[in-house]
């Protein structure tokens, strides 16, 4: 997608408008909720399945099970942690953290979104994401950054598909397994 090219919006799609967080989206029985120090080994599971396989996420190590603990006690009140739940179990999780550490950058977030790979193509990573940029803007953040590895197409469809758009491309900044790794950011500004 060229950058500046904005993606058509759904019908009745309203500029600055979002619903409240906190209700339960739900949509072929899954649920988005926020995350509980109890989600934390089912969202090490599906994480440390891409960090050992896949260049969705530039980490190379592992977390441990006190790793994922100490990262969802990090992300609480605005900087958030939610899950996909199905029949009990999570199937996905997204995360909203801090875009850069200076105070000047604080109305920024940066978003992650995860899918159980037995999940893909059911909409869990379109529900997440939707309750995640809903969230941003009732916390009054302004400005939602995605960071995708260059050729995840997935990812970057499914962040167009809710008005981010590429405002960035930065060569060969990683390398995993191997090869050098390109990131297209992407940015959704919330009205307000």
């Amino acid at each position: 997608m060229p950058t500046g090219h904005r993606p058509a919006r759904k019908a009745g799609y309203t500029a600055g408008r979002v619903k409240p967080p906190g209700r339960p989206r739900t949509i072929a029985a899954v649920q988005v909720r926020l995350a509980t120090i109890d989600d934390s080994e089912a969202i090490r599971r599906i994480y440390n399945v891409e960090v050992r396989s896949s260049t969705v996420t530039f980490d190379i190590v592992e977390r441990t099970a006190a790793d994922q603990a100490a990262w969802i006690s990090d992300r609480s009140g605005a900087h958030v942690v939610t899950v996909a739940e199905s029949a009990g179990a999570v199937v996905g999780f997204a995360s909203l953290s801090p875009y850069r550490p200076r105070a000047a950058y604080s109305t920024s977030v940066e978003d992650s979104v995860y899918v159980h790979r037995d999940h893909h193509g059911r909409g869990v990573g379109r529900m997440l994401l939707g309750d995640l940029t809903e969230r941003a803007a009732a916390h009054g953040f302004h400005a939602v950054f995605a960071r995708i590895v260059g050729g995840h197409e997935a990812s970057i469809g499914l962040h167009a598909a809710h008005g981010f758009e590429i405002v960035g491309h930065e060569r060969e900044v990683g390398r995993k397994f191997g090869r050098w790794l390109d990131v297209m950011v992407m940015e959704l500004l919330l009205g307000h």
